[in-house]
């Protein structure tokens, strides 16, 4: 009897562990981005002082004015910055040296995911090698021929439980389309492939 309670008291912590971790655990990073976030970009202790002159500290004042500068810039870029000035804007900028390699790096990551050409919204499953094993990712490239790589594709590889990742080249004939939306096949992969085929 005595045994039969503590497997049910040990069923218990085990099922309150798998519904408790998940939402502690994405709660908290949530709540370290943000909160890192706007304390790094907080200008509250420059503009706000109290009655004895201190510095004073407003909370979520860093991620409503970067909020508010990026729906400004927004507004600049598609009102008032032709695209002649755009694209000028952005030779100038890769005239920098090993500046121009980090912007245009970040540039295509960031529009890779929320630009108008989305590039990680095709999953496929490569075929690795001859025993079988296979990996998934998400088809970026098409077209290697400038690379003198006809006949073969581009493939992202994200890591499970990181936002990192590898790039790969693979004849195309190994590449197969995948019958998941892109947002499940992330899930998949960054789960480590516990979730995403509900």
């Amino acid at each position: 009897m005595i045994k039969k309670g503590f497997r049910r008291i040990f069923n218990y912590l085990i099922r309150g562990t798998i519904v408790v971790l998940p939402l502690a655990g994405a709660v908290f990073l949530i709540y370290w981005l943000f909160s890192g976030l706007d304390s790094a970009l907080n200008l509250s202790s420059w503009l706000f002082k109290d009655d004895q002159g201190r510095p004073l500290y407003v909370p979520g004042l860093g991620i409503v004015s970067v909020m508010l500068i990026l729906i400004f810039v927004g507004f600049l870029i598609t009102n008032l910055v032709t695209a002649p000035i755009y694209n000028w804007f952005g030779k100038l900028l890769n005239r920098i040296p090993l500046f121009n390699t980090l912007y245009t790096s970040l540039k295509d990551f960031t529009e890779a995911f929320v630009g108008d050409a989305k590039k990680f919204n095709e999953p496929v499953i490569v075929e690795v090698n001859d025993s079988g094993l296979k990996r998934i990712g998400f088809l970026t490239q098409r077209d290697l021929s400038k690379l003198g790589l006809e006949g073969e594709v581009m493939v992202y590889f994200p890591y499970a439980y990181s936002f990192a990742g590898q790039v790969a080249i693979a004849k195309a004939e190994r590449v197969k389309k995948m019958n998941i939306s892109a947002t499940d096949a992330m899930k998949l992969v960054v789960s480590g492939g516990v979730s995403g085929l509900e």
